[in-house]
């Protein structure tokens, strides 16, 4: 069976949940990691080790080997802005990215839409007619009610539950055990604190926190 190679974009945490899935699927050959910060050479890790192969503007170098995939391990928790317009930036085309799906999750087959780049980890749960979009990260036990939409670069922490008919705006991160009602709209680049239980609308680059969920600051 011919075996993919993949280049992580970004670093340890994300990139090493990533690389330890892929690892447990097969079929796929880490070949380490694009960092802006790590030196080149320094091994991200802390029991499997990967190396810093470059930086991200680097990565085209490497996707001129078309056997090559890449997986934007990037959360950006207060940066989302800047991280995400770093990334589309980059432009790397949608089918050089890669999606990972643990074979635990639950993923109905022909009922859902995963958009490229997204990573669906162990145990997470997608409901019926869900879509999801590129670049999206489903950590652990996180559900996603029927009917919603999360648009691009979307993170939605372990244990986190989004309700029905939800619509979740581009480089929204929702923390663990966060829950949302269902018709529930959060504007792009906003922040969800863990624990916290939204029942209105979302402002756009909002952050909020609390049971019932209140804006803490833009």
């Amino acid at each position: 069976m011919k075996t993919t190679k993949v280049i992580m974009l970004g670093g340890s945490g994300i990139g090493m949940i990533a690389s330890s899935m892929l690892q447990r699927i097969g079929g796929y050959e880490m070949m380490g990691f694009l960092n802006d910060v790590l030196p080149v050479g320094t091994l991200v890790g802390k029991y499997q080790k990967y190396p810093v192969l470059g930086r991200s503007d680097d990565v085209h170098d490497f996707i001129k080997d078309h056997d090559v995939r890449v997986f934007v391990a990037y959360i950006g928790m207060g940066k989302e802005r800047e991280t995400t317009g770093k990334l589309e930036a980059l432009g790397i085309p949608d089918e050089r990215l890669l999606s990972i799906v643990d074979p635990s999750a639950i993923v109905p087959d022909g009922f859902c839409q995963v958009g490229p780049g997204s990573m669906i980890c162990p145990l997470a749960q997608l409901s019926a007619d869900t879509t999801l979009g590129r670049n999206c990260i489903l950590l652990p036990n996180s559900f996603v009610g029927h009917d919603t939409v999360l648009e691009d670069y979307v993170s939605i922490a372990n244990n986190a539950c989004i309700g029905a008919n939800n619509h979740i705006g581009f480089g929204t991160h929702v923390g663990t055990n966060a829950s949302t009602r269902e018709k529930v709209r959060i504007g792009k680049y906003s922040v969800v604190g863990m624990g916290a239980v939204v029942l209105r609308d979302v402002e756009t680059e909002t952050i909020v926190i609390g049971s019932p969920a209140k804006p803490l600051r833009k």
